[in-house]
């Protein structure tokens, strides 16, 4: 987002309405930069759509630009799309776990531009987990969609410093390395506690469900569910079959929850928020 004053919107609400100043595709097309594409990871370019929902192309309402969608059926752009494009600019929010997947979608477009020769430009951002590090560092082994790079699951790194330590590493194609550009956040720093000014994805909708998500993602490999279909999904946790606890609640269909675990059953289970 171009400009970071928060106009409205309930303090703690991430997904709360607010107005923001313009769209960073508005403000470059606003100084006659020649956008010839977007591309769009997990959740779509507006950030909306349901977690591992498979997203189309499409063509941006707001500006008209061309939405190349790299989750779903491909994860990488053709050569006629990257013939298109002379510099790659990467912005967008993370929130600094390694099952979070805007970075493996970054990783493969600096692997591309490495080796088609592109620059990439990263406007970074602050990690609102970047203030420790914590959990076990990935065995290559089990590497997936949700898990790419040998990194803790906390890994307390900016996605321009993951973007740096990829570069550093050799962890590109063949030992490449990306013609890489890394535009720092003024005073940031890993100590504070930085709060989002929006949702990054429909189901972190509070900076307690940021901070939770790094334990709570567990259960998604089970059949517990984490409050999808609710006002505060990763905030909680239970199923129909764990009676023994009072706290219950019941998942519905909702934006960013199209058909919840569980939807219209009571869950028990405990409560985070």
């Amino acid at each position: 987002i171009v400009g970071d004053k928060v106009l409205s919107g309930k303090d703690g609400d991430l997904s709360a309405p607010k107005t923001f100043g313009p769209h960073l595709v508005d403000a470059l097309l606003q100084r006659k930069v020649n956008v010839s594409l977007i591309f769009s990871p997990e959740h779509g370019f507006r950030g909306d759509a349901d977690a591992g929902a498979r997203v189309d192309n499409s063509i941006d309402s707001r500006t008209g630009v061309r939405i190349v969608s790299l989750y779903g059926s491909r994860n990488k752009p053709s050569n006629e799309e990257m013939d298109l494009f002379d510099v790659l600019l990467v912005d967008i929010q993370d929130v600094g776990l390694r099952y979070y997947t805007y970075y493996i979608t970054m990783f493969r477009l600096m692997d591309i531009c490495a080796e088609k020769g592109r620059r990439v430009i990263i406007l970074d951002r602050p990690n609102p987990n970047g203030f420790y590090v914590d959990g076990p560092v990935l065995d290559m082994k089990y590497r997936s969609g949700v898990g790419y790079l040998p990194v803790p699951v906390v890994h307390g790194m900016t996605l321009g410093e993951l973007a740096l330590m990829i570069n550093g590493e050799g962890w590109l194609s063949d030992g490449r390395r990306c013609d890489l550009e890394v535009i720092p956040c003024r005073r940031y720093r890993h100590g504070d506690k930085y709060t989002l000014i929006m949702s990054p994805s429909p189901n972190l909708k509070t900076m307690r469900a940021v901070y939770l998500y790094a334990s709570t993602c567990y259960f998604e490999g089970t059949v517990i569910s984490l409050g999808r279909g609710t006002g505060h999904p990763f905030e909680m946790y239970g199923s129909p079959d764990m009676g023994i606890y009072s706290y219950r609640f019941m998942p519905e269909s909702m934006p960013g929850a199209a058909r919840p675990d569980y939807e219209g059953q009571w869950c028990y289970g405990i409560d985070l928020t």
